[in-house]
């Protein structure tokens, strides 16, 4: 039997990271996923600035991971209502294709040596010594960073997510709508609010472009390819995949012990905006720093979330229960047109780890109609 002392199931950018954190400690690490890289993910394609700024802490090169992409320094977003605001963020995004961007944190990984096999992972047996894969691999710690369908989520009985905690999106490439260049879209209607459309550019005069939400509401691969039409009419996207999305509202608590959850396999996904990238590499990166301390990884790994995502996840589930009500949301954004700060705010509150503040919340207050 093989001995690792961390062995991460899932090579997406949560294993990456948890390999990449694990391995500035000196740790032997194995990554295992079912597939081979490059491959495919369904997403959004955005990559805010805060994941690269994490990635880079451990040794990545950010401007290596998005080259041949520019910068996307400007968000559009439409309420429930009508209300607008197109402005330019603090700092810009970039939209990276998952194929392309997956590979390459992998890759970076790899460089730092981490060992990468394609295994699909089927069973795990937790002892006083470390977690037994499937007969064959021992671990000290193993990090399960196998997306919203994880198999070691599973292996640890943790409960399903609920349904009124689960997104479904759908998402495809199409031409870049007409709007103005460098700018990501996001559209919302009352109409099956809280839902989505969103659309993302390449840079190459394509977009990643999609519609998503709870799947609670019903949703079908026909009423979300319906929701995307009505939001963004004339957009006719090629490869259109669906996918679930295990909200962070519903994340359920990280147990004591040797086996760690990151990224989606956690449901560390954004209740207001879907974006789970970023939490995917910070909590990777957590998970990864957590390795080291053998059976107490868990309640180390535990803490570590609670001190740098605890008060940005109390906000983010506040805000998805405001947002429930259209009349908030363009509130909202209106006083986001009106005030670069809250702009600012919002911004952060949905693709980082910004917070609900008083001045965010005063604007919308103030903006009621």
């Amino acid at each position: 039997m093989e001995s690792w002392d961390v062995v991460v199931v899932g090579g997406g950018p949560a294993g990456a990271a948890a390999a990449l954190a694990a391995r500035r400690s000196g740790a032997s690490v194995l990554v295992l996923d079912r597939a081979d890289f490059p491959r495919d993910k369904v997403c959004g394609d955005g990559i805010a600035p805060e994941a690269l700024d994490v990635l880079a802490v451990l040794g990545a090169d950010p401007h290596q991971l998005v080259a041949g992409y520019p910068a996307v320094p400007r968000l559009s977003l439409r309420a429930p209502r009508g209300a607008v605001v197109e402005r330019d963020t603090h700092r810009p995004s970039h939209v990276v294709p998952r194929e392309v961007l997956d590979a390459r944190i992998l890759a970076a990984a790899q460089a730092a040596g981490a060992e990468f096999r394609r295994h699909r992972v089927r069973s795990l047996e937790v002892d006083d010594d470390g977690v037994v894969v499937d007969g064959t691999l021992r671990a000290s710690v193993l990090v399960g960073a196998d997306g919203a369908e994880s198999v070691v989520r599973r292996a640890l009985d943790l409960p399903r997510t609920r349904d009124d905690r689960i997104a479904v999106a759908i998402r495809g490439y199409a031409p870049e709508p007409p709007v103005r260049p460098g700018t990501q879209v996001l559209v919302t209607t009352e109409l099956r609010w809280p839902a989505y459309a969103w659309s993302f550019p390449l840079g190459d005069g394509r977009a990643n472009v999609g519609y998503g939400e709870l799947v609670s509401g019903g949703a079908s691969r026909e009423a979300l390819v319906a929701g995307l039409h009505r939001l963004l009419p004339g957009v006719e996207p090629e490869g259109l995949r669906a996918h679930r999305l295990p909200l962070s509202t519903g994340r359920p608590r990280q147990p004591d012990g040797r086996v760690l959850l990151a990224g989606d396999a956690a449901s560390l996904i954004n209740p207001l905006t879907g974006e789970g990238i970023f939490y995917a590499v910070l909590s990777g990166a957590l998970a990864g720093s957590a390795a080291g301390a053998g059976a107490e990884a868990g309640r180390v790994y535990r803490r570590a979330l609670r001190r740098r995502l605890g008060a940005h996840l109390r906000s983010t589930s506040a805000a998805s229960q405001l947002s429930r009500w259209p009349l908030l949301m363009d509130a909202a954004v209106r006083g986001a047109a009106a005030d670069q700060r809250v702009f600012d705010d919002v911004v952060a509150l949905g693709l980082a780890d910004g917070r609900l503040g008083a001045r965010t919340l005063a604007a919308a207050v103030r903006h009621l109609r």
